[in-house]
């Protein structure tokens, strides 16, 4: 009778551990699934003396990076773009290199999400600053980030039309220019992991 209730027990309690391993790991999917980052598209216009760059990115913050913008912690979204001229004799040249800095940031006191964006670091001066946005809801301003348009990225001088190009794109929340805490409690965590990136041959169309 003892024998039996401890196998019992052991096997009740088996079947937990189990259980609460299967939760931890449908929890931590779901986690990596909610911050999953893409390009969905992408594209580079001729526009009388430029280059303009336009992408859609999809994705989805954690609830530890919505926690944290409520609480006053500024996010940082930045953008890279680099034309590069493959070369067969040599290795490829970097012609471009575009950056865009996005910081993200809530206002408790008219409760609004502010966007900045700039072509370098945005800091808190606001000195060089391109473009100021503010949004009622953090949605509005999630899909402002999401959405790249008509971005000058190059001059068309920079690109030969004989050559041939590469066009690499990168996507991430830089978690460098988090508060020194939030960067050791970010580090290695995928709820924070907000990236994406695309290598393609450069295709420019002509605006029509």
């Amino acid at each position: 009778m003892t024998d039996s209730f401890t196998l019992c027990c052991k096997s009740s309690l088996l079947k937990a551990a189990w259980y609460l391993l299967a939760c931890l790991l449908l929890t931590c999917a779901a986690a990596h699934a909610q911050v999953a980052t893409e390009v969905s598209q992408l594209r580079v216009e001729r526009s009388e003396d430029e280059l303009q760059l336009s992408a859609q990115l999809q994705f989805e913050i954690s609830s530890a990076v919505e926690e944290a913008l409520v609480k006053g912690i500024p996010m940082v979204f930045v953008v890279n773009a680099d034309v590069v001229k493959e070369r067969w004799y040599w290795y490829d040249k970097k012609l471009v290199a575009a950056e865009r800095f996005m910081r993200l940031a809530y206002q408790p006191l008219t409760r609004r999400w502010r966007l900045n964006v700039s072509s370098g670091p945005v800091v808190s001066s606001g000195v060089g600053l391109a473009l100021n946005q503010s949004f009622d809801t953090l949605a509005q301003a999630l899909s402002a980030i999401k959405r790249i348009a008509k971005w000058k990225i190059a001059d068309s001088v920079d690109i030969e039309p004989s050559g041939k190009y590469k066009l690499d794109f990168r996507f991430k929340l830089d978690l460098s220019q988090l508060p020194r805490p939030f960067q050791i409690g970010a580090l290695g965590q995928s709820e924070w992991d907000v990236a994406a990136s695309v290598i393609t041959p450069l295709v420019i169309e002509s605006v029509k």
